[in-house]
């Protein structure tokens, strides 16, 4: 069984704990965290970056629900990560995941989606056919694409909402909890509503 490390103590990181251990497919053996008041988390040991012992055989995986954040540990730390898949979550054997995905419990991805890197399919969650996600980008539980959505990378899709078939989701973009996406959304701004209109950029 491959070793693991999870970068990251908060939420996110419980809920990827249990995601890899219902996997039955890697050992966990700690948790990265510079949080100085944080030890432990589902009794697994917290280290500092100090206290690591970095070994070839080791692999991670991001831990971390901020999209911005995820990002930017990511592109500073060179290092193997896996995929972690709840398996509840239905995954079409014509879909493509990247490299330190995490796909959470009942969500669903189907025929012809492609899903990049350090994404984040959240319980719950549907990845139409032949949906395309770029690198970094975080679905919320009980959020639906329809097919063909194109979500640009770091994009947040809030929880609970929906965006309508062929729709283009620009990068940076933050679609608020219960948005009804029917039009296309730039880059770079905050999205809510229904229908989801931009009422920041940033």
């Amino acid at each position: 069984m491959e070793k693991v490390i999870i970068i990251g103590g908060g939420g996110h990181a419980k809920v990827l704990i249990d995601c890899i251990e219902t996997q039955n497919m890697f050992e966990i053996i700690s948790v990265l965290d510079d949080n100085p008041d944080l030890h432990e988390i589902l009794n697994y040991k917290v280290l500092r970056r100090t206290e690591l012992n970095f070994q070839n055989d080791v692999k991670m995986i991001l831990g971390i629900g901020n999209n911005v954040t995820r990002k930017k540990i990511a592109e500073k730390l060179s290092a193997e990560y896996i995929t972690a898949v709840h398996p509840s979550a239905i995954i079409s054997k014509y879909a493509k995941i990247g490299t330190g995905t995490v796909i959470f419990a009942g969500a669903i991805v189907n025929a012809g989606a492609v899903i990049g890197d350090h994404c984040i399919i959240n319980t719950g969650s549907i990845i139409e056919h032949d949906c395309v996600l770029e690198d970094f980008v975080h679905v919320s539980p009980n959020a639906a694409l329809s097919g063909a959505v194109k979500i640009g990378s770091a994009s947040h899709i809030g929880i609970g909402a929906n965006v309508i078939q062929n729709i283009n989701i620009g990068s940076n973009v933050t679609i608020g909890s219960g948005a009804v996406v029917i039009s296309d959304i730039p880059d770079n701004c905050t999205a809510v509503g229904i229908p989801a209109k931009p009422i920041k950029f940033h």
